[in-house]
């Protein structure tokens, strides 16, 4: 009897434990059904708005049909985003939501949600990157925990009851771009944002709030004799200093010093310097193994004369290792990884060889700093050749530009459909485009790759924060902190757009009065006017390419849609540029396998025929 007790208790707790893990995994995620079940359950919805929320399909993806819910892939119960914004609901801040444990993105604006915010709400929301909680009836304190929820870019707790301070906890909130906390019944001092400021308008109608951008705090009426003496004394001490300061400046022995410091900036490569048991490691036995005092040497210790680019994520180097042998050396800017991340990925990346990547040689971890060695390659960046300066038109006509955008997304169509593992580059641009000998295009810069699951097509891939140069990123990555292939297509759109437009991602050259916008919004713009003709590079017109270029622009309209699932795959847009530029038989070498997750895809010739509907 006894054995039979125990085992029945070893069996109870092998099915709890059963049940616990078919909540945590599989595609699984009925945590996220559970989640939008209690939150329906919880809130009043007098207009029916989420009458269609209904659970008894048990399918994977259901709940991505669901009315404001959007999920990180449609054939998967996990939920990405709840936007219930204007719907007329009741009821508090819902409970439920703690069980929606990938949710980034959270919208109760315009609807009649009352009671506290709940204190816990990092803990229910750790990874939000976007809380709208505006236009409520939400009161009592806004909750100091907000501050531990890091990845938040979007704030908006504006059109309440809330009351207290505003915790200046908030400040450290690094990432934040938007935050209003306007029509509240807020006092006290508002916080200092460590990398971001806002106008008053994101305090209006606070009475009792203060400090900057707002009327200044109000401090003590009477005047303390004790203080302005301490002041004084203070001031005529810190006059001393200056004056030793001074002096000692501009003293023979001090001016020495200044000459000898650091004139150029690297200072950081001198912290480096001389670092002990740091390893080079190289994948190529055919190149000379080099140790980090070669690398300094090469560089001229990392030199400003030996730069020949520089980005968002970092700088590159000449390194002039003989006579007749260069490399370059990547870099990075502020890397996140850590050093066994880097070092993983790195030797996996070492492996990848196309004729359209250039080759990474190696790689150096020395203290925090990081480090990628490519081969050399002689005609510099596509940037600097279709923007080579002020007045000064671009060196590259329209034939060359279309091999480079067809060689391009040959490269990346290979990483992403071919490759194993498949990578996400996550850094395209104009400058980590190099042009070989013979204007060959070679992507760089593979410091913020991702690898991808071979077995997964539609993987995505978390990050903390690391984004590549500014007009290139796709708009979902600040929101959602998500990486997916389809920001690559988005990034090698807006570098479609430049070799078309020939203007700079950040902005036109010539913008109306009205418009401030970068080059993918200037494009969508005409696009929505049926002006889309109107944003071709004037060079490029009326020498016979007009139809080609009509093409090319829209296949570039196509790849920064704003919603991801909108854009093709980057080996539908190797295939539409192929289809383009056939006669110049750019693409005879062509070593991409047909993706086995284009089953539905849209072959090249009928994608082109559908986008020769569009009208202008």
């Amino acid at each position: 009897m006894a054995a039979n007790s125990r085992l029945l208790v070893a069996l109870l707790h092998f099915l709890i434990w059963l049940t616990t893990l078919n909540i945590r995994l599989g595609n699984g995620t009925v945590t996220d059904v559970y989640c939008l079940k209690t939150m329906k359950e919880s809130i009043r919805d007098p207009e029916g708005h989420l009458s269609r929320w209904d659970f008894s399909n048990n399918s994977e993806g259901s709940i991505c049909k669901f009315n404001g819910v959007s999920c990180w892939h449609d054939d998967e119960n996990r939920v990405l985003t709840i936007k219930l914004g204007g719907l007329g609901l009741i009821g508090q801040f819902p409970s439920g939501l703690e069980n929606c444990s990938s949710l980034t993105g959270l919208d109760l604006a315009n609807n009649y949600f009352a009671g506290p915010i709940p204190a816990k709400i990092s803990q229910m929301l750790p990874f939000v990157t976007v809380l709208d909680l505006s236009s409520n009836n939400f009161s009592g304190e806004i909750p100091e925990s907000l501050a531990n929820c890091t990845y938040l870019n979007v704030l908006r707790l504006n059109d309440n009851e809330l009351t207290g301070q505003i915790p200046p906890q908030l400040g450290l909130l690094n990432r934040l771009k938007e935050f209003s906390v306007a029509n509240n019944n807020l006092q006290g001092q508002v916080p200092t944002f460590v990398n971001a400021t806002f106008s008053a308008d994101s305090y209006a109608s606070n009475p009792g709030l203060c400090g900057a951008p707002l009327d200044a705090c109000r401090g003590s009426s009477k005047i303390n004799t004790g203080i302005i003496a301490g002041t004084t004394i203070g001031m005529i001490a810190l006059t001393a200093i200056v004056i030793g300061v001074i002096f000692g400046y501009c003293s023979p022995r001090a001016r020495k010093a200044k000459k000898d410091d650091d004139p150029e900036g690297n200072k950081w490569a001198k912290s480096i310097k001389g670092v002990k048991g740091v390893k080079v490691s190289m994948f190529e036995k055919s190149v000379t193994k080099v140790s980090l005092k070669d690398l300094m040497k090469a560089t001229n210790s990392f030199s400003k004369n030996n730069i020949i680019g520089s980005g968002r994520t970092g700088t590159m180097y000449k390194a002039v290792v003989s006579e007749n042998h260069f490399l370059m050396i990547k870099r990075l800017q502020d890397t996140q990884r850590s050093e066994k991340e880097f070092m993983a990925e790195m030797n996996t990346l070492g492996t990848v060889r196309h004729r359209n990547l250039v080759p990474l040689l190696g790689y150096c971890a020395a203290k925090k700093e990081r480090f990628l060695i490519y081969k050399y390659i002689p005609n510099g960046t596509l940037y600097d050749n279709l923007h080579p300066g002020e007045n000064e038109p671009s060196r590259l006509d329209w034939q060359m530009r279309l091999k480079i955008a067809i060689g391009a997304a040959r490269g990346l169509s290979w990483l992403h459909h071919s490759c194993n593992p498949r990578i996400i580059h996550r850094n395209i641009s104009s400058k980590c485009i190099l042009l070989d000998k013979d204007f060959e295009p070679q992507l760089a810069d593979f410091g913020l790759a991702r690898l991808m699951n071979p077995l997964d097509t539609h993987l995505s891939t978390f990050v903390n924060g690391e984004f590549g140069d500014i007009g290139y990123v796709a708009p979902e990555y600040p929101r959602t902190l998500v990486v997916t292939p389809k920001g690559d297509v988005f990034s090698l759109g807006t570098v479609l757009l430049e070799l078309v437009t020939g203007e700079l991602p950040t902005g036109i050259s010539n913008p109306p009065e009205d418009f401030r916008g970068s080059l993918v919004e200037w494009v969508q713009h005409l696009s929505k006017n049926s002006k889309l003709h109107t944003a071709v590079d004037r060079s490029l017109i009326g020498k016979g390419y007009d139809d080609e270029l009509h093409q090319f622009i829209r296949v570039a309209c196509n790849c920064v849609s704003q919603t991801p699932k909108d854009r093709p795959t980057m080996f539908e847009v190797y295939q539409l540029l192929r289809a383009i530029g056939e006669k110049y038989n750019f693409s005879a070498f062509d070593d991409i396998s047909i993706p086995i997750d284009t089953d539905n895809a849209v072959h090249a010739d009928e994608y082109i025929v559908a986008l020769e509907t569009i009208t202008e």
